[in-house]
């Protein structure tokens, strides 16, 4: 299998020439936490297949929401048609979001997301008599995706300097990220000093920039780099004086990531746009949806002619099963009582590595809700890290998978984000074998 695989796929975020050392891994099947490979190992899928995965794999309850909506209506065209899993599922995330993003418009991943809100943003200033009004400002380390649109408004170099030349231009500013405030300064002392420079950019830009996009809380792909909700809540008052929308990346921390639903009611606020996908469908099928608020709406609602309306599709937008899965997704929220139950796991995750503090090559333990990330460096009183070249984080990897684990590294960066079905047993496993593997990845 693993022969076939090679000669004929092309593997995402993968130096291919890496498969000739590190091999692959078929799985057979999943269940719960469990993958399984075709000679019977099973690893705890400890960052949720990409960050999607919320309730397990082959879990009960969606595949029959699945069965059910098959028997149904697999796919219809949303323009000029609409159908009951969209219309249902629109009215309960209007309901579940912070106040105000009551319009949904939908795609297919993340990146789609992403670009709809790009382009309304510009559009709805181009329709209110701004067309001045076409930049856009980000913080350092941010990622939003991999199309151009997406690729652009993120500073992660590794994703984006190959493609700089056919990337348009941002303002940047920098991160406020906790990892890097001084000795003895608090969370929210270092956001409140780092926001005095994007202070500074949007006063200095307002006139001709459309929106601010930020990763509400953790910058996931930007080696789980995490910062205080004050941050936001001077954001969003920023953007009300300067007249800039405010885009809220909750593709990744929404849906309970972060210890509440949605990473924005950590600070209070609701953005222009939030864009959603990843948990929406809890690691089952792509879907994507940016919400937005009445006012951007009514800036496109005219007649035909005026050309004021938003014509961006999708093949399969809003499509059904899709939908029937997302509702399958906020019954278990409701039924279960999900937040409360991930806030008692996360103080296991947060208790089970502790004793890392310790640890000579352990920077930074970080963690939002059910993200916890723990930094490799080479040396920790200068917090210097080990050369990108020595792939330490990989070494974790490739300890963990020989003990019922899959920890994917980013760089240099451990991290558990696991489904929220994880027992307390299966946490303290992840932190034993995230200990040897620090151990053995950090030993010369």
């Amino acid at each position: 299998m693993i022969e076939r695989d090679l000669k004929a796929v092309w593997h995402p975020c993968t130096q291919m020439k890496d498969h000739e050392t590190l091999p692959l891994i078929p799985f057979k099947r999943g269940e719960g936490v469990w993958l399984y490979d075709f000679d019977g190992n099973r690893y705890i899928d400890a960052v949720s297949s990409w960050w999607v995965n919320l309730f397990g794999h082959a879990n009960p309850r969606i595949n029959e929401a699945i069965n059910q909506q098959t028997q149904q209506l697999e796919h219809a065209m949303l323009a000029g048609f609409t159908h009951e899993p969209v219309i249902d599922l629109s009215e309960r995330l209007i309901e579940a979001t912070p106040k105000g993003l009551n319009r949904c418009f939908y795609a297919d991943n993340g990146s789609s997301a992403i670009e709809v809100a790009l382009k309304m943003s510009y559009h709805y200033f181009r329709n209110t008599g701004k067309p001045q009004k076409k930049n856009f400002i980000n913080i350092s380390n941010s990622y939003h995706g991999e199309t151009l649109g997406a690729l652009a408004l993120s500073d992660v170099g590794l994703y984006r300097e190959t493609y700089e030349p056919l990337l348009m231009e941002m303002l940047t500013a920098p991160a406020p990220d906790a990892f890097y405030r001084e000795k003895g300064e608090s969370w929210e002392d270092y956001a409140l000093r780092q926001f005095e420079h994007m202070e500074k950019l949007m006063a200095e830009n307002a006139d001709n920039v459309c929106a601010v996009i930020v990763e509400p809380l953790v910058q996931c792909a930007g080696h789980m780099r995490m910062y205080d909700p004050i941050y936001l809540k001077k954001l969003r008052e920023a953007c009300d004086r300067y007249n800039i929308h405010l885009i809220a990346d909750e593709i990744a921390v929404g849906f309970g990531r972060t210890g509440t639903l949605f990473a924005c009611e950590q600070a209070g606020i609701s953005p222009d746009f939030m864009c959603l996908s990843k948990g929406l469908t809890a690691g089952y099928l792509p879907l994507s949806i940016t919400m937005t608020t009445d006012d951007v709406f009514e800036a496109f609602y005219d007649d035909f002619e005026t050309m004021k309306a938003f014509l961006h599709s999708h093949s399969y937008t809003g499509n059904p099963i899709g939908c029937a899965v997302a509702r399958a997704t906020l019954d278990i929220f409701r039924d279960d009582n999900v937040i409360e139950s991930n806030r008692e796991k996360a103080r296991i995750m947060g208790e089970s590595v502790e004793h890392l503090r310790e640890h000579p090559h352990v920077g930074d333990i970080r963690q939002h809700g059910m993200i916890l990330a723990m930094e490799l460096v080479k040396d920790k009183n200068t917090m210097e890290p080990f050369p990108w070249q020595e792939r330490r984080g990989l070494r974790v990897y490739q300890h963990s998978i020989t003990r019922e684990a899959l920890l994917r590294p980013l760089g240099n960066v451990t991290y558990f984000m696991p489904p929220y079905v994880i027992s307390e047993d299966q946490i303290r496993h992840l932190a034993t074998v995230a200990t040897e593997g620090i151990d053995k990845a950090t030993s010369d």
